[in-house]
């Protein structure tokens, strides 16, 4: 079992959280890239099912920890698919994760600035915020796709701070992969 955290939340005047696997529920993005996509992809190249999820996860890998990752406009160029259009087909998918609005609130009555940082693509999240009303509790919202660069790469942080300014030893991170966590320790008293 985890070791578990305590928060002294007189100390922490500001939160950044990730979108995907902390805020909301990864169903809805696993089901659409691991199975819709290769689905769509399938029916369209008159291949199987199982071949279409073979070449797409190598594609998806290869852009990993890039932009192009989470790019839905790439996407629909590498594919021929208009991704953004697949997405909303499953949008009755995106849910937000048990206690999330209630953890919101929690920030908000105690005047924590919350803000949601990811690498979303500015389609995703717009789609995602429509589908799910919780963006009136950020004081501010940033895709990687406006900072210009993924989370992964250390030099996002350095950014982000411009566009945000806090103090590290008072600003505390959710993210849930491990690889941004471990870049974004250079700029944050990093707790997970």
């Amino acid at each position: 079992m985890g070791k578990e955290v305590r928060i002294d939340w007189n100390e922490i005047d500001t939160v950044l959280l990730d979108m995907d696997g902390t805020i909301l529920d990864r169903h809805f993005d696993d089901h659409f890239w691991l199975e819709h996509v290769p689905k769509r992809y399938a029916e369209k190249a008159g291949i199987s099912h199982d071949a279409a999820k073979e070449k797409l996860y190598r594609l998806f890998h290869s852009q990993e920890n890039t932009l192009n990752w989470t790019d839905l406009d790439y996407w629909s160029a590498q594919l021929d698919l208009d991704i953004p259009l697949l997405k909303r087909e499953l949008r009755h998918l995106i849910a937000v994760h048990p206690s999330v609005t209630d953890f919101l609130l929690f920030l908000e009555r105690h005047g924590k600035g919350a803000y949601l940082v990811t690498n979303a693509h500015f389609k995703t999240l717009d789609l995602k915020l429509a589908t799910v009303p919780i963006a009136q509790h950020f004081a501010g919202i940033f895709s990687a796709h406006e900072i210009g660069l993924p989370k992964e790469d250390p030099a996002f942080w350095k950014k982000l701070q411009e566009r945000i300014p806090y103090a590290p030893s008072v600003v505390r991170l959710a993210f849930c992969f491990k690889k941004v966590v471990q870049y974004s320790h250079f700029f944050l008293d990093v707790c997970v």
